[in-house]
């Protein structure tokens, strides 16, 4: 955004001193123009009344003489004609007999008794010439015309100077603007760029992310001091759910501990037939019972985020825990074997996320792929993250349930009779989310399922 911003106030500083330093350039370029025209026209003037006084030899030899030096000090050539427009007296460069654009023109009009009142645009580029007449007499006295072709090189280097300069204020105080937009781009988003700070951490699970920037207009501050308000509130609110169930899971296990120990105590005393049945049942589902309050209190801890993440060995982490499920998989009939775990890999992540993750997946397959099934284990590094793949070549899920997998309590309902509580698999994607990464399942192929891991890399 701050690029954006940028972006849009250069245009907008740009378009801004392209229209003020094009008009200027062009007002100077007329008024250079416009004195060039003043300069040479009292020259041509004053030929005109020369060229009116001429009535002897001596009269046309001064007038040729003056028109002579002229041109040789100015480097323009000055013609001299009368009504039927022969030349009566001419000096300066140029081929007399071949006319300078415009020339025809000015002398016509001069001839009219109309003196050239406008001359084209001075520019560095041209034009190189430009010509100017004056009539000799005056109304129905004309009796010729003075026609000046003017170098105009002198003038087109002071145009040129000039837009140099234009130029050169313009890209200053186009830099200077740059510099103040930079700073007010930055001002702006400072505040921004911390209130989205803070919005990640919170969506990354953070309670404790807030907005910390005081810089940025009033109404930037204000939006930091509601938001940090709102992220109170909801910390607050967050953490006396999460205190409400880890207090009430912990302050039932106490008595259903103990009910457990009485029914385990009442088994001997109960005669054979349906009670002892029934007795059964009732041990089972204070066991079950027990087990998901256990669960409970694992995922409060979990969700409090109170550690922070840290760097471990993934490699040897994914060994061990192998080669302790490894007993439990060979007693199921199952093989679990670990392929393509190289050493080195290191991950940054809660404490212990990796085996406890590992764990959660392990148990889900033992318990659900059935007796003969591979289980396999892989770990690699895939550009700035750890990746640990879990896949077995049990029966796996529909597609429409595998992503209710890491969801609280889902159960397929064919697994209902198989021991847990379903949150296995949301503790782990818990504990994935609060180290940075990702719990993702999918089917495998042909057959089963694929659970992967992914941890940012150290």
């Amino acid at each position: 955004m701050r690029r954006r911003l940028l972006a849009v106030l250069m245009v907008l500083m740009g378009a801004a001193a392209l229209l003020l330093s094009l008009p200027l350039a062009n007002s100077y370029a007329n008024g250079r123009t416009e004195h060039l025209l003043l300069q040479r026209r009292s020259e041509a003037v004053r030929f005109a009344d020369l060229a009116g006084r001429v009535r002897t030899d001596a009269d046309r030899a001064e007038l040729s003489a003056e028109i002579r030096r002229y041109a040789e000090l100015y480097e323009a050539a000055v013609t001299v004609v009368d009504t039927a427009g022969r030349t009566v007296a001419r000096a300066g460069p140029g081929d007399p007999t071949s006319a300078v654009p415009g020339e025809g023109a000015a002398r016509d009009r001069a001839l009219t008794g109309r003196s050239t009142e406008h001359l084209p645009t001075i520019r560095p580029w041209g034009p190189d010439t430009v010509v100017l007449a004056e009539p000799v007499g005056q109304d129905e006295r004309v009796s010729g015309a003075v026609v000046l072709a003017v170098p105009t090189d002198g003038a087109r280097h002071d145009v040129a100077a000039r837009w140099s300069l234009i130029a050169g204020g313009a890209v200053a105080a186009f830099a200077a603007a740059a510099l103040v937009a930079v700073g007010i781009a930055r001002w702006l988003m400072r505040p921004v760029r911390d209130l989205d700070r803070a919005v990640a951490g919170l969506t990354s699970g953070s309670m404790k992310a807030r907005a910390v920037s005081d810089t940025g207009p009033p109404e930037l501050r204000s939006l930091r001091q509601h938001f940090n308000a709102m992220a109170e509130a909801m910390a607050d609110s967050i953490g006396r759910q999460r205190d409400f169930v880890a207090d009430a899971s912990h302050q039932l296990r106490n008595p259903l501990a103990t009910l457990v120990l009485q029914l385990e105590n009442v088994e001997p005393h109960i005669t054979p037939g349906p009670g002892r049945a029934e007795h059964a049942r009732a041990l089972d589902e204070a066991e079950r019972l027990e087990e998901l309050l256990d669960g409970l209190l694992a995922l409060a801890r979990v969700e409090s985020g109170t550690t922070e993440p840290v760097e471990h060995d993934v490699s040897q982490t994914v060994r061990n825990r192998v080669a302790a499920w490894t007993p439990v998989f060979r007693d199921a009939g199952l093989q679990l074997t670990a392929s393509g775990v190289p050493d080195g890999l290191r991950a940054r992540a809660v404490p212990d996320a990796t085996g406890r993750i590992l764990d959660s997946l392990l148990d889900n397959a033992a318990k659900f792929v059935p007796s003969g099934g591979h289980v396999r284990v892989h770990a690699a590094r895939e550009d700035d993250e750890v990746l640990l793949r879990v896949t077995d070549d049990g029966p796996g899920v529909p597609e429409e349930q595998v992503v209710l997998l890491t969801r609280r309590f889902a159960r397929a309902p064919e697994h209902q009779n198989i021991p847990g509580t379903g949150l296995g698999l949301a503790i782990a994607e818990e504990i994935a989310r609060l180290s940075g990464g990702r719990l993702t399942a999918a089917r495998n192929t042909p057959h089963g399922l694929a659970v992967e891991l992914r941890l940012p890399s150290c």
